[in-house]
């Protein structure tokens, strides 16, 4: 199937690792051009030179912003249309990833962590869809796909649910908004995603239950359909597609890319 992304122009927040770099060489695979960014000028070239392998005919532009800052944000996105020609598609995946360490009790919970995370993940979201919007309008076509995460459907973590959650209102505000106007807006939930962090965190798990890796990647397992752990590149298919034309029947709607949770039924 041709998703109709050859010659467009993606911008990938958080594309320096992970579900953000997947999504990125992704595209270039699909010849969309690529505006790679993420905080880390180093990490992002070497990310640079991973998505220009994927997509050898296509341009990969690395910027190196702060989606925490608005200022950082709107010089990205002006730098891309100037020397891009405009915007199509807009990635969202700049954000802390889940799960490294211990939830903290109600108790020791600071503001300044649910604040961070929010500010980071879901008004950091915000500032990227504010600054590509008017230039996705004024052409009366645009793709923005939010990269959240399943957390969104459970406790435990008190910021992590906030901010999950957080970013599917978002999206379905801004889907409501834009929509009219040619722009689809969706979010994609992810669960516990094999990237380059999993050999550490696998390894943190081991040492503080004393398991083995198989036992310690069994249980993490073990609350999907599949029984397996979905690969960064496996989400990627997911968000690809979305940002696509081919995607344009959904909009402000939710799409989980976790395996399958077990026991749950969404509808």
């Amino acid at each position: 199937m041709d998703l109709g992304l050859a010659g467009r122009v993606a911008i990938v927040t958080g594309g320096s690792r992970g579900i953000g770099l997947a999504c990125a060489r992704q595209l270039a695979t699909e010849g969309a051009h690529v505006v790679l960014v993420a905080r880390g000028a180093e990490a992002l070239e070497h990310a640079a030179g991973r998505v220009r392998a994927a997509g050898p005919a296509t341009t990969v532009l690395p910027i190196a912003a702060d989606t925490t800052d608005d200022a950082s944000v709107r010089a990205m996105v002006d730098r891309a249309v100037s020397e891009l020609g405009g915007v199509d598609v807009l990635v969202n995946a700049a954000a802390p990833p889940a799960g490294g360490g211990p939830v903290p009790p109600l108790a020791e919970l600071t503001d300044e962590a649910v604040l961070d995370a929010v500010d980071t993940k879901v008004v950091g979201y915000l500032r990227t869809a504010r600054a590509v919007a008017p230039h996705m309008t004024a052409q009366g076509w645009g793709r923005i796909v939010n990269v959240s995460g399943l957390n969104a459907r459970r406790t435990g973590s008190i910021a992590g649910t906030v901010r999950n959650v957080g970013v599917a209102a978002l999206t379905a505000n801004l889907a409501d908004e834009l929509g009219p106007r040619g722009v689809g807006v969706v979010v994609v939930h992810p669960g516990y995603t094999e990237t380059e962090r999993t050999a550490g965190m696998v390894a943190d798990r081991m040492a503080a239950t004393g398991r083995s890796e198989d036992e310690v990647r069994a249980e993490l397992a073990a609350g999907t359909s599949l029984r397996r752990i979905i690969t960064a590149d496996e989400v990627a298919d997911v968000v690809v597609f979305l940002a696509s034309p081919r995607a344009i029947a959904v909009t402000g709607d939710a799409i989980a890319a976790g395996g399958g949770e077990r026991g749950v039924v969404h509808y």
